[in-house]
């Protein structure tokens, strides 16, 4: 798994607002992850996770 904190590699910023209800769900997945990954990095796994699946990342 990639290390976490903010990517070295050519990024840029995504601002996006969630609700409280989403943003309790993802604490509550960071929780049982052995690392207790950052709510971005969370966001980061899942959708390179939902990208692989459909053939995009």
């Amino acid at each position: 798994m990639a290390k976490m904190g903010r990517p070295k590699l050519d990024t840029e910023p995504v601002t996006i607002r969630m609700d409280r209800q989403m943003l309790k769900a993802i604490d509550d997945y960071r929780r049982v992850q052995q690392d207790l990954p950052s709510r971005p990095e969370v966001v980061r796994r899942v959708m390179t996770e939902w990208l692989q699946a459909r053939g995009m990342g």
